[in-house]
């Protein structure tokens, strides 16, 4: 079963939807004009766009003057499940690299051994 972290990661799998994500950082656009950006077909774009839709990282809406241009603009949510997974790998990285680090640490004093400065080896 897929999680939402799943679905946004199989989006940006690929790299032309990874563009059209950086290009809607920049603010909502039209399908053309990400398909121009892209240089790609108006029906290849859409694919990608369907995905990206399907996925809930975009969303698109029609706008108020004319309601057959519909625009697609991002959404917090999957990226804010996507970060919160993020920090969650981060933090069991951070605590087995401690660990590590602390064992290291421990041995290199023990391979050390006492310094009671009576000489000797």
């Amino acid at each position: 079963m897929r999680t939402e972290v799943d679905e946004v990661l199989v989006a940006l799998a690929d790299p032309v939807r990874r563009q059209v994500v950086d290009e809607l950082r920049q603010g909502p656009k039209r399908a053309g004009e990400l398909a121009d950006s892209a240089g790609m077909s108006f029906p290849a774009i859409s694919r990608h766009l369907r995905v990206l839709r399907a996925s809930r990282l975009v969303e698109v809406r029609a706008l108020d003057e004319d309601a057959r241009v519909r625009v697609y603009q991002l959404r917090a949510e999957p990226f804010l499940a996507l970060r919160a997974w993020l920090d969650q790998v981060e933090a069991f990285w951070t605590e087995q690299l401690d660990a590590f680090s602390d064992y290291a640490n421990k041995r290199k004093q023990n391979d050390r051994g006492p310094r009671d400065g009576r000489g000797g080896g």
